[in-house]
C-alpha cells in the first residue's frame, strides 16, 4: 500500500526547507494518526545505509582512500575511489545531497568507479568542519556555505582529477539534490567541465547559461513539482545558447528516486535507466584521450 502523499510531501519539506525535527514529527503524527503509524512511515522514508549498499567498501576491484589535499589553495577532503585497471580514465566528481558526504554517497562513488571512472566523493562541508554524523546538523550547515566557495571546491576537485597520471584530462560531475544544483553552478563557472549530470537539482542563474561549455544531462522526477516548474525556463535558456543538453522528467516518481536508502521514494526502474544514461553521458565526454 502506497504511503499517504501528504507524508511524502511533508518529508520533502522537512529535508529541503528544512523543518525543525520536532515540528516535522508533530505534523507527521497528525497525518499518520498514531505513533506506530508515524514510525512505520518514517522507516520507509529515512535512509538505511546498510540495507542499500551495492558495492562493498573493500571490493577487490577498487582502490579506495581518504583524500586530504590542498589544490590551488583550496582544501579538499573526500573519498577517492579508483578502479584497479591500467587504462587511462575520465575523472568524475560526485556531489552529495544536503546531508553531506555520507555512506550512500560513498557507495555511489564506488559504483561510479566500478563503471570505469576515477571517482571523487568530495565533502563540500569541509570549510565548516566536515559532514557531521547527524543529518539534521548537516542540513543546517548548507545555508552557511557561500556559493563561490562551493564552486571553488568543485573547480579544485576537477583540476585534481584532470592532473592525475592515469587521467584522460577530461572531467565530469554528477550531483544529487543540493549536489544537482551545485553541478549546474559548476557548469556555468567551469569551462573545463566536459559533462554535468544533474539529478533533481535547482537551475543556475539563467543569465549565466551562455557560459556553459559542458554537455548536460538533467534528470527530474515528475512529482517533484518544486523543481520541475523551473525546467521550462532553463530549457529555453539552454536552447537559446546552443548548449548540448538533454532533459528527462521521469513519470510517476518522487524527488530522490535514485536514492535506494529510502524505500518509499526509491524507484528501481527509473533509477536503473537514469544511472545508465548518466554513465553513457559521462563516458562519452570524459573517456577519450
Amino acid at each position: 500500500m502506497a504511503l499517504d502523499r501528504r507524508i511524502v510531501e511533508l518529508y520533502d519539506e522537512y529535508t529541503h526547507r528544512p523543518l525543525d525535527r520536532r515540528v516535522f514529527m508533530n505534523r507527521l503524527l497528525a497525518i499518520a494518526g498514531t505513533a506506530t503509524a508515524a514510525e512505520a512511515a518514517l522507516a520507509l522514508l529515512e535512509p538505511n545505509y546498510a540495507h542499500a549498499q551495492q558495492v562493498a567498501a573493500d571490493d577487490a576491484r577498487l582502490s579506495a582512500s581518504r583524500l586530504d589535499e590542498i589544490v590551488g589553495g583550496v582544501r579538499l577532503k573526500g573519498y577517492l575511489v579508483v578502479p584497479k585497471t591500467a587504462a587511462r580514465r575520465g575523472g568524475v566528481l560526485v556531489i552529495h545531497e544536503n546531508r553531506g558526504l555520507n555512506p550512500h554517497i560513498e557507495d555511489l562513488t564506488r559504483r561510479m568507479a566500478l563503471a570505469g571512472f576515477t571517482a571523487l566523493g568530495l565533502d563540500f562541508l569541509t570549510p565548516l568542519g566536515g559532514t557531521p554524523a547527524d543529518p539534521d546538523a548537516a542540513r543546517a550547515l548548507f545555508p552557511q556555505l557561500p556559493a563561490e566557495q562551493v564552486v571553488a571546491q568543485g573547480r579544485a576537485a576537477l583540476a585534481f582529477l584532470a592532473a592525475r597520471p592515469d587521467a584522460t584530462g577530461k572531467t565530469g560531475a554528477i550531483g544529487f539534490c543540493w549536489g544537482g544544483g551545485a553541478v549546474n553552478d559548476l557548469a556555468v563557472s567551469a569551462p573545463e567541465l566536459a559533462a554535468g549530470v544533474v539529478f533533481y537539482g535547482r537551475s543556475p542563474d539563467l543569465a549565466l547559461v551562455p557560459q556553459i561549455k559542458a554537455r548536460l544531462l538533467i534528470q527530474h522526477a515528475a512529482r517533484d513539482t518544486r523543481l520541475v516548474q523551473q525546467v521550462p525556463d532553463y530549457e529555453k535558456a539552454l536552447k537559446a545558447a546552443g548548449i548540448r543538453h538533454e532533459i528527462i522528467i521521469y513519470p510517476d516518481v518522487d524527488h530522490a528516486f535514485l536514492n535506494d536508502t529510502s524505500a518509499e521514494r526509491y524507484n528501481a526502474a527509473a533509477a536503473k535507466q537514469a544511472w545508465e544514461r548518466s554513465l553513457a553521458c559521462l563516458a562519452a565526454e570524459t573517456g577519450a584521450v
